[in-house]
């Protein structure tokens, strides 16, 4: 485990955790995801209104944080991710600005062509 920010961490290819976080993260905006929300809360409403023993209100209670807890952690990871590709376009694009005023190489205009297609790659 280690505790480097995951923009400089080595992207040719998407870890366990990373790969994980995407499903989820696919998961979680969708339909499907919604109504169990929905079912979920429901839940927990339906528990309080019946006056049902306490621990049934601690499982629904502990249950709506787990899922809360769960969603942070994605919602963090997915940004991380997002503010890393969008710092290496603009990167890429004042690179590729700079070379051309310079009459430099070509070596930024690479660089911008490999920036463009980052979200196939995260």
């Amino acid at each position: 485990m280690t505790l480097e920010h995951p923009a400089e961490k080595d992207r040719s290819g998407l870890g366990p955790f990373e790969k994980l976080a995407e499903l989820a993260s696919n998961f979680t905006s969708s339909a499907l995801f919604s109504f169990l929300c929905v079912l979920l809360v429901g839940g927990f409403i339906t528990v309080h209104l019946l006056h049902l023993p306490m621990e049934w209100q601690h499982l629904a209670g502990d249950a709506m944080a787990a899922v809360s807890l769960l969603l942070l952690a994605l919602l963090k990871n997915s940004e991380r991710r997002a503010e890393h590709a969008i710092l290496r376009k603009l990167d890429a694009i004042a690179n590729a600005l700079l070379e051309e005023q310079s009459g430099a190489s070509h070596k930024a205009r690479q660089d911008l062509e490999e920036a463009v297609g980052i979200e196939e790659k995260e």
